[in-house]
C-alpha cells in the first residue's frame, strides 16, 4: 500500500509539474505576442505616428551626414585653397570654415524650418524655429511624427543631412569673389543669400508644397532635382556670378599656388559626393545604389572629357584641369543621379567635360568677368547641364518619370522653366542683397590689403 501511495504522489507531483510547466509557456506566449502587438511599426508609406524608423537608413544616412559635410571642410576649403595665391590661401579656407558655422546657426533657428516644413508654395512655415518640436524622443513611444520627406529616419537625422547641403551652397559662392573681398561683407552676404535666397530656392523645388517640386501633386511645374542641380549648383553659380560682377575683377590674378591642395580637395569632394547624391535618396535601397553608380561615372567621364579637350587646345593635360572636369561632372550628375541609367551618365559626363571647359575659358573672356576659381562656370554652367539632361534621359523604372527618351517631352520643358526661374529669383535677389551690403559695409578690400593679401591684411596670418 505504501508503494502504491508513493507512486501516486509521485504522479500527481509529476502531473502538476507538467500542467505548471504548460502555464507559463501559455503565459510566455502570451507576453511575447502582447509585447508584439505593443511594438511600434516601422515607419514609412502611411505610417508616419508612433513608428520606429528602419535602423539601415538611418546608418546610411548618419553616414552620408558625415560625407556631405567632409565636402565643405575640408575638401571645397582645399579645393579652392589650393587655386589662389599663397597670400590669400588662409582667407580662403577661413571662409569655408567661417560658412559652415554660420550657416549651421541660421539653419537650426530659421532656414530649415523655411525650406523643409509646409506653409506656401513659396515657403514654408515657421513652426520649427529654433528646431522646437522635433518629435525624435524614443520616451514618447517611437519617433513621433518624422518628416514626410524622409518617413523612415528620425527628423534630426533629416535636419542634419539638409543641413549639410545649406552649408556648401553658399560656401561654393566663395570661388567667384576669392581674394578680393572683405570678410565682413562676407560674412553679411552669405547669412542674408541663405535666408532670402537659398531657403525659398530649398523649398520651391524640395519643400512638401513647393511649386516645383516633382514630390507635390499640387505643385505648377514638376522640376526633376534629385540631390541639388538647381538649388545648389545653379544657385550657388549664378549668385557667385553676381558677386564677381559687382566686385569687379581683381588687381592681379596669379595661377594656382599649390595643385596638390587642390587635388586633395577634390579628391575629398568625390568620395563625399557619394553622401551627396546616394544619400538624397533617403534610403539604403535600389535608388541609392544607382545614383552611387551613375555618380562615379558621370564623375569619371567628366574628367577625362576636360583632360582631352585642354590637351587638344592649349597641348597639355593639367592636373588642377582634370580636377575641375571632375567636379563638373560632380555638378552636372547631381539633379540626375536618382534619375538616369548608366547611359544617361555618359551623355551627361561628356556635357559636363565640354561645355563647363567653355564655360571656364571662352565664356568667362566673351564677357571679361572675373570669376576667381570658376563658379559660375563649373557649378552654374554644369548644373544647368545636368539639369536640362536630367529630362532627356530620366528612366521612369529608376525615379518614377520619364524623360524625353521615353517619351515624355514635357519634362524636359519643365526643366526649362525651373532653371529660368532660379537663375533669374537668384540673380535679382543676389543683386539687392550685395547692393544693401555694400551701402552698410563695403563689399571690397582697400587696394594696399589685396596687394599685400587677405590672409595677413584681415586675418593677421600668413601660410609659410
Amino acid at each position: 500500500m505504501m508503494e502504491a501511495g508513493t507512486y501516486a504522489r509521485q504522479r500527481l507531483v509529476k502531473f502538476a509539474v507538467a500542467a505548471l510547466g504548460i502555464a507559463f509557456f501559455c503565459l510566455a506566449l502570451g507576453d511575447i505576442a502582447a509585447a508584439q502587438d505593443a511594438a511600434a511599426p516601422a515607419c514609412g508609406g502611411k505610417v508616419l505616428e508612433k513608428c520606429t524608423p528602419n535602423s539601415g537608413d538611418t546608418a546610411w544616412m548618419l553616414t552620408s551626414v558625415a560625407l556631405v559635410l567632409m565636402m565643405t571642410i575640408p575638401g571645397l576649403g582645399l579645393f579652392y585653397g589650393g587655386m589662389v595665391r599663397k597670400k590669400n590661401v588662409g582667407d580662403t579656407v577661413m571662409t569655408s570654415f567661417a560658412v559652415t558655422c554660420l550657416v549651421t546657426i541660421l539653419f537650426a533657428i530659421l532656414t530649415y524650418s523655411m525650406a523643409f516644413r509646409a506653409g506656401t508654395p513659396f515657403v514654408g512655415g515657421l513652426d520649427r524655429m529654433f528646431l522646437r518640436d522635433i518629435l525624435s524622443d524614443i520616451g514618447k513611444g517611437g519617433i513621433g511624427n518624422p518628416n514626410p520627406l524622409a518617413a523612415t529616419i528620425p527628423e534630426a537625422v533629416y535636419i542634419c543631412f539638409q543641413m549639410t547641403f545649406a552649408i556648401i551652397t553658399p560656401a561654393l559662392i566663395a570661388g567667384a569673389f576669392a581674394e578680393r573681398m572683405k570678410f565682413s561683407a562676407m560674412l553679411w552676404f552669405i547669412g542674408l543669400w541663405a535666408i532670402f535666397v537659398y531657403a525659398p530656392i530649398a523649398h520651391w523645388v524640395w519643400g512638401p508644397d513647393g511649386f516645383l517640386s516633382s514630390g507635390n501633386d499640387a505643385a505648377w511645374v514638376k522640376v526633376l532635382d534629385f540631390a541639388g542641380g538647381t538649388v545648389v549648383h545653379i544657385n550657388a553659380g549664378v549668385a557667385g556670378l553676381m558677386c564677381a560682377i559687382m566686385l569687379g575683377k581683381r588687381k592681379e590674378a596669379g595661377p594656382a599656388h599649390n595643385m596638390v591642395l587642390t587635388f586633395i580637395g577634390a579628391s575629398l569632394l568625390w568620395v563625399g559626393w557619394f553622401g551627396f547624391n546616394a544619400g538624397s535618396a533617403v534610403t539604403a535601397g535600389m535608388q541609392a545604389g544607382m545614383a552611387m553608380l551613375v555618380t562615379q561615372i558621370a564623375t569619371a567621364v567628366a574628367g577625362f572629357t576636360w583632360m582631352l579637350v585642354e590637351w587638344a587646345l592649349k597641348g597639355k593635360p593639367t592636373v588642377v584641369g582634370i580636377c575641375s572636369g571632375a567636379v563638373a561632372g560632380l555638378v552636372a550628375i547631381t539633379p540626375a543621379s536618382g534619375f538616369v541609367a548608366p547611359i544617361g551618365a555618359f551623355a551627361i559626363g561628356v556635357g559636363a567635360g565640354v561645355f563647363c571647359y567653355w564655360g571656364c575659358t571662352s565664356l568667362k573672356r566673351m564677357f571679361g568677368y572675373d570669376d576667381a576659381l570658376d563658379c559660375f562656370g563649373v557649378h552654374a554652367i554644369g548644373g544647368i547641364v545636368g539639369a536640362l539632361l536630367t529630362g532627356v534621359f530620366a528612366v521612369e523604372q529608376y525615379g518614377g518619370t520619364a524623360g524625353v527618351l521615353e517619351g515624355n517631352p514635357g519634362q524636359f520643358v519643365n526643366q526649362c522653366i525651373g532653371v529660368a526661374i532660379v537663375f533669374v529669383y537668384d540673380a535679382v535677389a543676389s543683386l539687392i542683397i550685395l547692393s544693401v551690403v555694400k551701402m552698410f559695409v563695403g563689399l571690397r578690400v582697400a587696394e594696399e590689403a589685396e596687394r599685400d593679401g587677405l590672409d595677413l591684411a584681415l586675418h593677421g596670418e600668413v601660410v609659410h
